[in-house]
């Protein structure tokens, strides 16, 4: 019998994980809630059908060692790729220093395994990709190091 992955797993060590259906997409979505970036960090490669955030996610994975170690936070890139269209609304590229903050991630499914992915920052942005297939990564880049704030936000959802 094959075990899956559970949320704890992933505590000390950099995360690594793909999402091919909705289900997987979830699990992404709730690791990356509350992840900042700056404008200047996405990047569309058309070429390439490929979408890609640098991002400075919470490690919502070790939020209970935050009393050995304080609160967390990682670089981590999250890519998704066979993008077809972008489309963003109360995005403001022209400001490359602009932070945004991630509040969500959805999929709604097309046909023959194509979709909607929908990225909901706050103060109303939103960033919209058709894909052909979903397939989205999520890997961490840098070491963990204390969170600025040195607060956790809100739990995800």
């Amino acid at each position: 019998m094959v075990e899956d992955a559970r949320f704890e797993d992933g505590k000390e060590s950099p995360l690594r994980l793909k999402a091919l259906d909705a289900d997987d997409l979830n699990v992404i979505a709730a690791l990356v809630q509350d992840a900042v970036f700056p404008a200047a960090e996405m990047q569309w490669d058309r070429k390439a059908r490929r979408f890609a955030l640098l991002l400075n996610r919470f490690r919502w994975e070790d939020a209970d060692n935050a009393p050995r170690h304080g609160h967390e936070r990682v670089q981590s890139v999250l890519v998704f790729e066979d993008v077809i269209r972008v489309q963003s609304q109360g995005v403001d590229k022209s400001d490359p220093e602009m932070v945004f903050s991630l509040l969500s991630i959805a999929f709604t499914p097309g046909e023959d395994g194509s979709g909607r992915i929908e990225l909901t920052l706050a103060g109303d942005g939103a960033i919209a990709f058709e894909v052909e297939a979903l397939e989205v990564i999520l890997r961490d880049v840098t070491r963990p190091y204390g969170a600025p704030s040195g607060k956790a936000p809100s739990h995800p959802s």
